[in-house]
């Protein structure tokens, strides 16, 4: 029933927002909108109300929202057909003679066509649907914010420091020192080190026990975030939870264990020993644990996995065993006020990363082998509702700006390329020719089918990896 109920509950609402943005916005610029659809595909339920039909479709892939218009009949059986081509024959259960087209014989006013509305309202319309997704983002963030409070890790005391080309005053900062103040300002916990260091400009000072160090900023250098990000607070190396079948549970690490040395080097926090087991991707490294009072010896062999190079954003393998360290930070309450302001935040950064993965898509420094479809976010959905509500609407949110980003991709068929093309047509003076708006749209269907075959690949090369294999086991 989660594998179920947990997709529909994540792509029905980001999905039915997004389309209820469209909707609401074409009814209040008095344009006909005769269907209104979640999903694609033969029609599992639909009722007429009014002049619009609502319909539940077979394939959960989008939605849409059809609205009268004279000029997309390349695109309109996406959307059920056009209302000519959609138009319901007398005998037709479902005819009402008072209706307009498709439902009744009735014409549709000459006001109520899409394009008889002012550029405007017809830019309105489009960018509705994305202005509705991001709200939800933000009121989901603000929502989760207000009930579970703020997050703040009670510790100033420096973890690890990863390198960042163009910044080797980092090196002089040390796993273990404990930060006292930033850019002059007192800290009292890792929160605020990061705001500080994020509002930093020219230089980033950074007091500590042992003296100060101070890294400089500058157009063409290291960004304050990037800064941020290097710095790791300390986290205990005591394993905390351990994933079933995982290479950690099959050495026989325990919850409560707290790693001493790894491959011969003494480990202080969490950060020492990932940095040891990531660059022993199937290699066994022996591991000192004390547990109990004890010291205890145990062999892994870390698991290759492929992520992102944080300094060159390329894909790298690093090896992963399946153990969790303990969660040290604290929840603060907060009052409505800054629960909005919070899910703002949280809402505008990641969108702002959303846009930086795009880029760096396109520049050819992330593969898009880590683009994920409809069945990574099914799993993702389903692991969610099992680790509670505060996952679940969280993914909630971060699907929502995504959708509300990806749309205004200016790709023909997506609200972005639509807003691009009504702009054109309108400083044009007249719309496009039938042919020109052919070949953009088929362009548009082009990208999105070879975008949705990558995905696809994406979410199913394991599965056919490991079909592959026990096939190849079986009569091999």
């Amino acid at each position: 029933m989660l594998a179920i109920l947990a997709p529909i509950l994540v792509f029905g609402l980001v999905i039915f927002v997004h389309e209820l943005g469209h909707f609401l916005a074409a009814k209040a610029t008095g344009v006909y909108a005769p269907r209104f659809s979640i999903g694609f595909g033969p029609a599992l339920f639909r009722r007429r109300r009014g002049e619009t039909e609502y319909i539940l479709a077979l394939l959960p892939l989008g939605g849409y929202v059809r609205m009268a218009s004279r000029h997309d009949e390349e695109t309109a059986f996406l959307e059920g057909g056009s209302e000519e081509r959609a138009k319901r024959a007398a005998d037709d259960p479902d005819y009402d003679p008072e209706a307009m087209i498709p439902f009744g014989p009735k014409p549709v006013p000459e006001n109520r066509w899409f394009e008889s509305k002012p550029l405007p309202a017809r830019l309105l319309i489009m960018i509705a649907g994305v202005v509705m997704n991001a709200l939800l983002a933000v009121v989901v963030a603000s929502a989760l914010a207000f009930h579970y409070g703020r997050v703040v890790y009670p510790t100033t005391a420096v973890g690890g420091v990863r390198p960042v080309k163009d910044a080797p005053q980092l090196a002089h900062l040390q796993g273990g020192d404990t930060i006292l103040r930033v850019n002059g300002a007192p800290v009292r916990n890792w929160n605020e080190v990061r705001s500080n260091i994020l509002e930093s400009e020219g230089v980033i000072a950074i007091q500590t026990r042992r003296g100060e160090v101070r890294i400089p900023l500058s157009n063409v250098g290291p960004t304050a975030e990037e800064i941020a990000d290097a710095i790791v607070y300390h986290i205990p190396p005591v394993i905390d939870s351990i994933f079933p079948g995982d290479r950690a549970a099959q050495a026989g690490f325990r919850r409560g264990d707290s790693i001493v040395a790894v491959a011969g080097h003494p480990v202080r926090s969490w950060t020492d020993m990932v940095n040891q087991v990531s660059v022993s991707a199937n290699k066994p490294i022996m591991f000192v644990v004390q547990r109990h009072g004890a010291t205890e010896t145990l062999t892994v062999t870390p698991k290759p996995t492929e992520e992102p190079d944080p300094m060159t954003g390329e894909p790298k393998t690093v090896g992963k065993i399946g153990a969790a360290a303990r969660d040290r930070s604290e929840k603060l309450p907060v009052g409505v006020g800054e629960a909005i302001a919070s899910g703002t935040r949280a809402t505008w950064g990641t969108a702002a990363s959303i846009i930086g993965f795009l880029h760096d898509l396109i520049a050819g420094k992330v593969s898009v082998k880590q683009l994920g479809g409809p069945i990574a976010i099914t799993r993702a959905s389903v692991s969610a509702a099992r680790s509670g509500i505060e996952e679940l609407f969280s993914l909630i949110a971060l699907l929502s700006i995504n959708v509300a980003v990806l749309n205004l991709f200016p790709i023909p068929i997506l609200d972005g390329g639509q807003i691009v093309i009504t702009v054109l047509e309108s400083a044009k003076g007249r719309p496009f020719s039938v042919r020109t708006r052919e070949y953009i749209q088929r362009f548009g269907l082009l990208a999105i089918a070879l975008l949705f075959a990558i995905v696809m690949y994406n979410d199913t090369r394991a599965g056919f990896s490991r079909l592959l294999g026990w096939v190849t086991k079986l009569f091999g």
